[in-house]
């Protein structure tokens, strides 16, 4: 089943606030809630539905990825609908009602392993227009830090558990009296996790994470530009202690066309055609972006820098059905050097020019006489 549009799950329009986007899952949070609906699917589904498409729209990097890319943004381990990929409904449900009711919402559950979220990590790629075209799928490989296997990540030796810190019992937060005021601040003994490795696993020294050499298969979209960014969460580096991976940013640059320049979903080429064919007529065949060839025909005529439009034959639209058009121009040339024959000819041409008495070039020095007596 397709996943509904995110901003039609809320229930809002894409120029929505930031206020009403909160404004809105906040109702149907309430409504939905499974605390509310015990034993109802259909209700857990709605609420989760919601909160999938809050948690993408109330952040401004997510949902500009989204505004471009629409679920494509978030594919490969980027929150799909089936169990949000690496989304942890159960600390990121907990940061969304305690933004929403305070830190006491929901019995103090919120998870206290951000601090130690692993790295965002970059990768540029390079494709040719005709793969921003046709999209592609495409291996690439990088470094970065792993879960650590022998522990899953825990940091703590195999058969053991972690304690709780001794510095903040467990709280992750550290409190100190200055004069009348109470400072409140991250726990500098186990940066704000509440727990402490006391028997840390040898493989990886208790951070729960090794450095290797990471193998991925990536999509890139149809219709894909210069400059894109794509998200891929839970990609990047693996977080210390068992916290959550960073996230991994493509970088695309599309190289430049020998034959094509692209402007938007709309492509531009350039044809040179004879003085000849422009005067007389013709037809020309010319290439198109996904390896075929278009005919056009140049009517009798044609003044040079003359555009023709192929409707639909320029780049996919990323978001949405159909494509960009085409645009053909002619530019005459004028040849540089002349043979015998040629030259008969033209002089000829040039004779029948002037006792015909072309109106455009008349006006025109008519004109200039005119500018010359005054």
């Amino acid at each position: 089943m397709a996943k509904r549009d995110y901003y039609e799950v809320l229930g809002i329009n894409k120029s929505a606030s930031a206020d009403q986007i909160k404004s809105a899952y906040r109702k149907l949070a309430v409504k939905y809630h499974p605390d509310k609906n015990k034993g109802d699917k259909a209700s857990e589904e709605k609420f989760k539905e919601a909160s999938e498409a809050y948690h993408i729209l109330s952040n401004a990097e997510r949902k500009q990825n989204y505004d471009n890319f629409g679920h494509a943004a978030f594919e490969n381990g980027g929150g799909g609908r089936g169990g949000f990929g690496n989304f942890d409904f159960s600390s990121s449900f907990s940061d969304i009602f305690e933004d929403f009711f305070g830190e006491g919402f929901g019995g103090g559950r919120r998870s206290r392993r951000s601090n130690n979220r692993g790295s965002d990590l970059r990768y540029d790629l390079s494709i040719t227009l005709e793969e921003a075209y046709s999209g592609k799928k495409q291996d690439i490989k990088f470094s970065t830090s792993e879960k650590c296997n022998t522990c899953k990540g825990s940091g703590s030796k195999p058969g053991t558990n972690a304690s709780s810190c001794s510095m903040c019992g467990g709280h992750g937060q550290v409190r100190s009296s200055q004069g009348f005021f109470t400072v409140q601040q991250t726990c500098p003994q186990c940066s704000g996790s509440g727990e402490q490795i006391t028997n840390p696993c040898s493989e990886c020294s208790g951070q729960g994470k090794r450095q290797a050499s990471k193998r991925l298969s990536v999509t890139i979209p149809k219709g894909v530009d210069d400059g894109t960014r794509i998200r891929l969460s839970g990609k990047g580096e693996a977080g210390t202690k068992g916290a959550g991976s960073g996230d991994l940013y493509l970088f695309i640059n599309v190289y430049s066309h020998d034959l094509f320049k692209r402007s938007d979903e709309n492509l531009f080429f350039e044809c040179p055609i004879s003085i000849a064919d422009a005067a007389l007529g013709t037809s020309i065949e010319i290439p198109t972006i996904d390896g075929g060839k278009a005919k056009i025909k140049i009517p009798a005529g044609t003044q040079s820098g003359k555009q023709f439009r192929l409707k639909g034959k320029g780049m996919p639209y990323m978001r949405g059905s159909g494509n960009g058009d085409l645009y053909i121009q002619v530019n005459t040339e004028v040849p540089i050097s002349l043979n015998r024959e040629q030259k008969e000819l033209l002089e000829k041409f040039r004779e029948i020019e002037n006792e015909k008495s072309n109106p455009s070039i008349k006006k025109f020095f008519q004109k200039a006489k005119s500018f010359w007596k005054n």
